[in-house]
């Protein structure tokens, strides 16, 4: 069979990119296919450098226009007016959820996805995460363990750029890093106090993909923290500023936007994907590109739609779905406000711009002793930082003194959020709806609810923060061991999970699902389990895995 391309790549995200850009240095002929906008890097950041003067609503936005047409996206991290462009509008975009626990789905439909929106933290996983499922039975074992990664971790981190400091922690491996942004005088304050007081845990720099040196056509970071607007100096990791340039630079890249894949295609004979099945976005057009192997990169529970929809006589359920796992088991990790506190004593100290990352507190919990209340573990983020001007929205004043006060560097506070590992349960899943929308494509129902697992290790998160907070001597503001809404990580995962075994899993070690071995699912829906890491450079990682896997198969003649 003559074939359009060697590869159709569905989706243009952290992973989408990163199967363009490795399979297209390998040799391979790829058309990638993103059903949203194009956006140019640089001139397409079009509220990048405006002032909040230039904006009609000063940066918050049209309050009535962001209840009815943005009512999820709004209220997530780094969504205001001059980033709501790069989210999708909810009206357009409707899904279906639980009224009485809904789940918060975050979306980014352009070139670029979530690249140009994500929270940009970038942490390895251990054996303690890949062999969890193994250790305690909850899940299906992975395929490989932290050996098999290594190497692949390694290729991404040189060619992202990740900034981060040298620890030799066991359950957080160390990478290849530029050097650390440095921590905030009340977060070093807090390190110090936690080495002094615990043997278990260390508070470091975060591990995020900002540059701290400039890198091969990308600037450093400008510590400007207006990443989410998109960054013409290129100094965070983006599909735009890393992977698509050096996809284009090969001449065997093909982009195709505003285009909605509808459906992969099988050959009855043989089984395996032959086409995928598409809509133009705005004219609603249909066409039609074949390829030998497809890649399944348009996030996690799109990729698992995409699956579904795609049933045939062969396959009744959805394609890849004999082993009947296909949309279940799906995870985001369980987040809480574990604690504020004020900071006594440091009024002396501040520093100058702002940092785009945190300060993280690695897991300790399940590591070599096992605690009575909860299998897993949760880690920190927060930051340590000195109140603002908008502080001022909640105080008391007016006049030339009480602008004089918001002029001046407000207390130091500190902020812990916990992030709890999720576990992989066949009753949280995705299916597809009655409902259809405006390309007449089911809509997706999302069921996500946190277990007592879960709130057994916010709570134990909660009470720990609240007491290595208390070693501050500043005050208690607030502290929650109540998960906030299931999606709210914006780290949702599962739903086509890996696994040794073709009866309980969807794809094999290699992100091959066992059933058509033409298809790579390489996004969050291949995770078997959610560690409590940020999982973005682990997706990264299988991406490239799996991409030069599907290289060799093909010069073998297997594909």
């Amino acid at each position: 069979m003559t074939y359009d391309f060697d590869a159709i790549v569905i989706g243009s995200g952290i992973s989408g990119g990163w199967a363009a850009k490795e399979l297209t240095e390998r040799g391979m002929r790829v058309l990638m296919i993103e059903r949203g906008r194009m956006i140019e890097h640089q001139s397409g950041y079009e509220n990048e450098m405006k002032a909040p003067w230039e904006m009609e609503f000063r940066g918050y936005g049209d309050a009535k226009l962001l209840a009815e047409e943005y009512p999820v996206q709004s209220k997530g991290t780094n969504f205001d007016e001059y980033t709501m462009d790069h989210f999708v509008n909810d009206a357009d975009h409707p899904y279906q959820t639980s009224a009485d626990k809904p789940f918060q789905w975050r979306r980014g439909y352009q070139v670029g996805g979530r690249s140009l929106i994500w929270g940009r933290q970038c942490y390895r996983w251990s054996d303690y995460d890949f062999g969890a499922n193994a250790r305690d039975g909850h899940g299906t074992d992975w395929p490989v363990r932290y050996a098999d990664m290594k190497p692949w971790y390694d290729h991404v981190e040189s060619f992202v750029g990740v900034n981060g400091s040298m620890e030799a922690m066991p359950q957080l491996p160390d990478g290849i890093f530029q050097p650390a942004m440095p921590l905030s005088a009340g977060e070093s304050l807090l390190a110090g106090q936690i080495a002094a007081h615990y043997r278990d845990r260390r508070l470091i720099p975060g591990r995020s993909a900002n540059l701290t040196e400039a890198k091969e056509g990308r600037s450093a970071c400008q510590y400007r923290y207006l990443c989410a607007r998109g960054c013409s100096f290129g100094a965070y990791f983006s599909t735009q500023s890393s992977t698509l340039p050096a996809a284009n630079k090969t001449g065997r890249l093909t982009l195709l936007p505003d285009t909605i894949v509808a459906k992969i295609e099988t050959d009855p004979r043989t089984g395996k994907a032959v086409a995928a099945q598409c809509i133009d976005a705005n004219s609603k057009e249909t066409s039609r590109h074949t390829a030998r192997m497809f890649f399944l990169n348009a996030s996690s529970f799109n990729s698992v739609g995409l699956l579904l929809r795609s049933a045939s006589d062969a396959a009744p359920n959805g394609l890849a779905n004999s082993s009947g796992t296909l949309g279940r088991y799906i995870m985001d990790h369980a987040t809480a406000v574990a604690g504020v506190a004020t900071i006594a004593g440091l009024d002396d100290h501040t520093y100058y711009g702002n940092r785009p990352s945190n300060f993280v507190i690695p897991r300790f919990r399940n590591l070599e002793e096992a605690h009575p209340d909860f299998v897993r573990g949760y880690s920190y983020q927060g930051v340590g930082i000195r109140a603002n001007w908008p502080r001022g929205v909640h105080m008391p004043g007016v006049g030339a003194d009480f602008r004089k006060t918001l002029s001046e560097a407000g207390e130091w506070r500190i902020l812990m959020v916990a992030f709890a590992e999720s576990l992989p349960r066949a009753d949280n899943r995705v299916t597809l709806s009655d409902k259809l929308d405006k390309w007449g494509l089911p809509q997706l129902h999302i069921t996500l609810h946190h277990g007592e697992n879960e709130r057994a290790l916010l709570k134990d998160a909660a009470a720990e923060a609240k007491t290595m907070l208390g070693m501050l001597g500043g005050k208690m503001l607030i502290s929650s061991d109540e998960p906030d809404l299931a999606g709210s990580a914006v780290h949702e995962m599962g739903g086509a999970r890996m696994g040794r075994d073709p009866t309980t899993s969807v794809v094999n070690g290699n992100s091959q699902t066992h059933d058509v071995p033409n298809i790579f699912v390489t996004d969050g829906a291949a995770m078997a389990s959610s560690a409590c890491q940020n999982p973005s450079l682990t997706y990264m990682a299988f991406t490239a895995r799996a991409a030069a896997f599907a290289v060799e198969q093909v010069k073998a003649g297997l594909l």
